[in-house]
């Protein structure tokens, strides 16, 4: 292109640079400052929006009427985690009394239900068969016995030998033995009761063959009881530990007994993992029969000084659980966290402290901040209804 040509560009001065270098950056510093001040009015427009929020709440609770509320003002109690599980109960022993000798029952000298004493005969079997045994067991070692001293006498002046006078020596401890054999099995027809007990079950009747080992009676020891309860594997650590477990039984008007510790099963009776439990009653008046059903309240830990309120004045809201308390005339929120459960009360481990005055009837009326017309204050959870 010729050197003359009009059209040719010319060249721009760096005053002209840096002028429009800063015209292009003035425009991006506004763009940003207006991006912030964007931001600074969002802002600012939530918080007014939360105030007007807040605002209107409290004007809605100030407009609320007051709620009638009941009281409760906290004061330490003993507290006891505690499991109820019920039982059955046992006789001490039971015992199934069997014939020892053959025979007819000659006498059946008690009924189902009669308590007898230790050495009491209940029964007799026909016992001529068993006196003749005797008479003639008694016959020959009284034979024998005349047999052994007329050979010691012979013996000293060497008219028998010595080996005659031992074999009836033999004889005699024979037919001795046979008498005794012969007189337990006459003593064997009187069929007595080995203790102190209640009879269950009859089964000798006048007239009835009884063969060795055939059922004669079915004998229960119930002086003293045994309360048997099943306790979970997980509880069985805090049970071992126990000296004494406080009872009810409900066919006794559900009278308080107490029971003491006798034996915990080594390992589960069934297949539910329980652990058997006995507990000792005493039972002079045999008021408490086998097969009666009880409940045992097993203590596994004593609070002495919980704080304890109504199950029903917690509120829970997902995973949080609270209570409102009053301060003055109005009422507030307070999160608590929650302990071991006794009946209906529950202790409060976290959130309240002795003299807090807790919400317990009025409680599900009311919100943060609002205003209650106190009509009664309780000082012992007892005096509220559950």
């Amino acid at each position: 292109m010729p050197e003359n040509d009009p059209q040719r560009a010319r060249p721009v001065s760096l005053p002209a640079r840096i002028r429009r270098l800063l015209r292009g950056r003035l425009v991006l510093v506004a763009l940003a400052a207006l991006v912030v001040l964007i931001g600074v009015l969002a802002l600012f427009i939530g918080a007014r929006r939360e105030q007007l929020v807040e605002a209107k709440r409290a004007a809605r609770v100030e407009t609320r009427p007051l709620v009638n509320a009941v009281l409760l003002e906290l004061k330490p109690r003993p507290m006891a985690e505690a499991m109820n599980l019920p039982g059955v109960v046992e006789p001490w022993l039971r015992l199934d009394l069997v014939a020892r000798i053959t025979g007819t029952v000659a006498a059946v000298l008690v009924r189902e239900g009669d308590r007898v004493r230790a050495g009491q005969t209940l029964a007799r079997i026909e016992a001529a068969d068993y006196r003749i045994a005797v008479d003639a067991a008694r016959a020959a070692h009284t034979l024998a016995k005349a047999d052994f001293e007329r050979g010691r006498a012979m013996l000293k002046t060497r008219v028998i030998p010595t080996a005659t006078l031992e074999s009836t020596a033999a004889r005699l401890q024979t037919a001795a033995a046979e008498l005794e054999r012969a007189e337990l099995n006459l003593a064997r027809c009187e069929i007595t009761a080995p203790m102190d007990a209640v009879v269950k079950r009859l089964d000798a009747k006048v007239g009835l063959y009884l063969g060795l080992g055939d059922p004669v009676a079915e004998l229960l020891q119930i002086d003293r009881v045994k309360a048997v309860v099943g306790i979970p594997e997980s509880d069985v650590d805090a049970v071992r530990r126990l000296d004494q477990v406080a009872l009810t039984i409900q066919a006794l008007g559900d009278r308080p007994l107490v029971g003491r510790t006798h034996f915990l099963a080594p390992s589960p009776d069934t297949a539910a993992s329980l652990y058997r439990l006995e507990l000792a009653l005493d039972n002079p008046g045999h008021e408490i029969l086998p097969g009666m059903f009880f409940r045992a309240r097993i203590v596994k830990k004593s609070i002495p000084d919980g704080l304890a309120v109504p199950l029903y004045s917690v509120i829970s809201r997902g995973d949080e659980q609270y209570v409102f308390i009053a301060e003055g005339d109005t009422v507030r929120r307070r999160p608590v966290r929650l302990g071991v459960i006794e009946g209906w009360l529950v202790q409060v481990v976290e959130g309240l402290a002795p003299g807090d005055r807790v919400l317990v009837e009025g409680h599900r009326e009311v919100e943060e901040g609002q205003g209650i017309r106190v009509i009664r204050t309780l000082t012992d959870p007892g005096q509220g209804t559950p």
